[in-house]
């Protein structure tokens, strides 16, 4: 278990190494970078997904999270909120007995990335996520399955990052 707690990468006993340390996406983020993401999902229309982060300092960030139709028709208010980067971490750190990880290259809108892909069982149900190694942060795609079939899926539609002024 001392291991575990030198290694960044794991958040505490028991838990899966996550593909990204807090430090890690805290220096891969800087205000306005924005990233689009398509829910589909079998009970619903499908959806896009933005997320942009409006300010960023050493501890952690501020985001907008936006739903809006496929023609771009806003579902709903913005929720803007406040997070830690270590909190950004700890939504990628699953139990280590449910957890597999494996590399994988996947085409993606913005091309084909290289990917650590974790699947999470739990029960008949599999949370599947890929994480590019290049863009530390959030899946760029993710299903749900359950009992085998695809019940829900998040792909990448855009990923910007805007240079902050000189």
């Amino acid at each position: 278990m001392a291991a575990d707690a030198r290694d960044a990468h794991v958040l505490g006993p028991g838990r899966a190494p996550t593909p990204f340390t807090a430090a890690q996406i805290r220096d891969a983020t800087t205000a306005g970078k924005s990233i689009t993401r398509r829910v589909d999902s079998e009970d619903a229309d499908p959806f896009l997904l933005i997320s942009t982060y409006l300010e960023c300092d050493a501890d952690g960030a501020t985001l907008e999270r936006s739903r809006l139709t496929l023609d771009g028709t806003p579902l709903g208010d913005p929720q803007v909120f406040t997070t830690t980067w270590l909190d950004l971490q700890r939504h990628a750190s699953f139990p280590a007995a449910d957890t597999t990880i494996e590399p994988e290259r996947i085409r993606t809108a913005i091309g084909d990335l290289d990917c650590l892909r974790y699947t999470v069982r739990d029960g008949a149900t599999d949370e599947v996520f890929w994480f590019a190694t290049s863009l530390p942060g959030m899946p760029i795609q993710q299903e749900s399955r359950t009992d085998g079939r695809v019940v829900t899926t998040v792909s990448l539609v855009d990923y910007t990052v805007t240079q902050p002024d000189s």
